[in-house]
C-alpha cells in the first residue's frame, strides 16, 4: 500500500494542516523544534538505563504507539530499551498496551501493588490533571522508587489557556470540544480533569514534602488545539514565543529520589 506525501516526508497530518506555515522544519522529521512531547521524551530518554524497571503510570491503552511521526513514536516507546515496562492504571485498557512488559490493574485511593524501592524510573504524561488525591501519587512514587531514581511528569498548566478554558468548560463536553478542535482525539482517550495539583508551584511543593530533588518549569508547544483556524492558531503561536513559562500551557518536572536527610530541597 503507498504511503500518503505526509507519511514519505514526514510532514503533519491533515489535522495539522496550519503547522507548516508556521513551523516549515516540520517538514524534516515531521515535528517542530518546539513539540512537547520530542521535548519532554528527549530527556526521560536520557535518564534510561538498559538495567532500568520504568513504570508508565496511566499507561492507557498506548494510543502513542500509533503516532506517525516514528522518531516521535520511538523516543515515547521504552519497551526493548530497558529490562522491563511496568503499565499501572485503573482502567482495564491498559491490558491491550503494546508498549508493555506488564500491566498491573490499580484500584482507586489505594497503595500500588509494587515492591517498595523496586522501581529505577515512574513516567507520568497527561494523568496528574485527572488525579483526585495527587499526594498519594507522590506519596507512593517515592516508596517504590529506588535511591536516586527518577519521577517524570508531564501534566496541563493550569494557569495555561487550555487548562484554563478546560476548567471553564463542563467534563461532559471534553470530549466533543476536543473532538472538533482538534481532530485525531478519539472519545476514548478523553477522561474528566480536575486540576488538583496544577501549578508550578504545587508540583514543586508536593515533588519536595515527598523527599525528591525536583525541577519543575513551564513549557509551551504548537498551539494544536487551535487548529480549527488560522487566525487562532497564528495567535497560539505568538502566545508560544512571547509568554513565559509560568503561563506555558504544560509542566515539565523531574525529580530525583533523595534521603529524608537532603531535606527534599531543589
Amino acid at each position: 500500500m503507498t504511503e500518503p506525501p505526509h507519511a514519505r516526508l514526514g510532514a503533519p497530518a491533515a489535522p495539522d494542516r496550519h503547522k507548516l506555515s508556521f513551523y516549515p522544519e516540520t517538514r524534516f522529521g515531521g515535528f517542530s523544534d518546539h513539540d512537547g512531547t520530542v521535548a519532554f521524551y528527549t530527556r526521560v530518554n536520557a535518564l534510561l538505563r538498559p538495567s532500568s524497571t520504568v513504570v508508565d503510570f496511566g499507561c492507557g491503552r498506548g494510543e502513542h504507539a500509533e503516532d506517525t511521526v516514528e522518531y516521535r513514536r520511538n523516543l515515547r516507546c521504552f519497551r526493548g530499551k530497558v529490562a522491563k515496562v511496568i503499565g499501572l492504571d485503573v482502567d482495564e485498557a491498559g491490558h491491550g498496551n503494546p508498549t508493555l512488559d506488564e500491566f498491573v490493574r490499580i484500584a482507586p485511593g489505594e497503595a500500588w501493588p509494587l515492591a517498595d524501592r523496586s522501581v529505577d524510573m515512574i513516567v507520568s504524561d497527561a494523568v496528574l490533571e485527572h488525579l483526585p488525591e495527587p499526594h498519594l501519587f507522590f506519596r507512593e512514587a517515592r516508596r517504590v522508587l529506588a535511591e536516586s531514581s527518577f519521577l517524570c511528569l508531564r501534566t496541563t498548566n493550569l494557569w495555561g489557556y487550555v487548562g484554563m478554558a478546560s476548567k471553564l468548560v463542563p467534563n461532559r463536553l471534553h470530549a466533543p470540544v476536543l473532538g472538533r478542535v482538534q481532530g485525531i482525539r478519539e472519545e476514548r482517550d478523553i477522561f474528566p480533569t480536575l486540576y488538583r495539583c496544577n501549578t508550578l508551584g504545587a508540583v514543586r511543593r508536593s515533588l519536595q514534602a515527598s523527599g525528591f530533588r525536583a525541577v519543575v518549569y513551564g513549557h509551551t508547544a504548537e498551539p494544536n488545539y487551535l487548529n480549527f483556524s488560522k487566525l487562532a492558531y497564528a495567535l497560539g503561536v505568538l502566545h508560544q514565543r512571547t509568554v513565559p513559562g509560568t503561563f506555558g500551557l504544560t509542566i515539565f518536572a523531574f525529580g530525583q529520589a533523595i534521603e529524608p536527610a537532603d531535606g527534599g530541597q531543589s
